[in-house]
């Protein structure tokens, strides 16, 4: 048992957000695997409440960057994000060009389900709702890393827009946008270190 956590650890150890992506194809059912994998999740009073919508589409793409960038814009150059959040993204180096949205062969957006809705337009509520499809996601995000594929964790402030772009009914609002595909040959990732086990993890008596 003790082998086996060790060698996942290695696997996902290597896992890096990445924020150039080649335009290379990728067969859609690695993309509906992962999915699969997001599927098992737990979630409250197993009311599974996600939804992944896969993009291809070029049109569509585009679409999802130009709205993207437009809120960015207003974060980024427009003095939306508070100085202290453009501190705490200075190391990435990150900016409202969006270009990889267009370029990576998919993009899934995972919508989370604030309620649920009948045939007859009743609703029924759903538990615990941001924890459960953070689980999900980070299944699928692991699962995309196993398949050698890459990913970011893209979350556009405000995303009403991807509701809209994807046609989704009210009771789902946008969650993640996730670019997938291979690493750009060129692809840099910011040399970062994570925490050690040491401030990971506190074991009681």
């Amino acid at each position: 048992m003790v082998r086996r956590g060790e060698e996942f650890y290695r696997i996902v150890d290597r896992r890096r957000s990445v924020r150039a992506f080649s335009p290379d194809p990728v067969p859609y059912e690695c993309v509906a695997w992962a999915v699969r994998a997001a599927n098992t999740a737990p979630s409250g009073a197993h009311q599974q409440p996600w939804r992944f919508v896969v993009i291809g589409d070029p049109a569509i793409k585009r679409r999802v960057r130009e709205a993207a960038e437009v809120e960015e814009r207003q974060n980024y150059e427009g003095g939306r994000l508070p100085q202290e959040w453009r501190t705490a993204l200075a190391p990435l180096e990150t900016t409202s060009d969006k270009g990889y949205l267009e370029v990576a062969p998919w993009l899934v957006v995972c919508f989370a389900e604030k309620f649920g809705l009948h045939g007859d337009g009743g609703r029924s509520r759903h538990y615990y709702v941001n924890e459960s499809v953070g689980i999900a996601c980070g299944l699928f995000v692991t699962a995309l890393h196993v398949m050698g594929l890459c990913t970011l964790t893209h979350t556009p402030n405000p995303m009403a827009f991807l509701s809209e772009i994807c046609e989704r009914p009210a009771n789902e609002r946008p969650y993640i946008l996730f670019p997938v595909g291979y690493a750009a040959p060129d692809a840099e990732v910011p040399d970062l270190s994570r925490k050690p086990l040491t401030e990971a993890l506190v074991r009681l008596p």
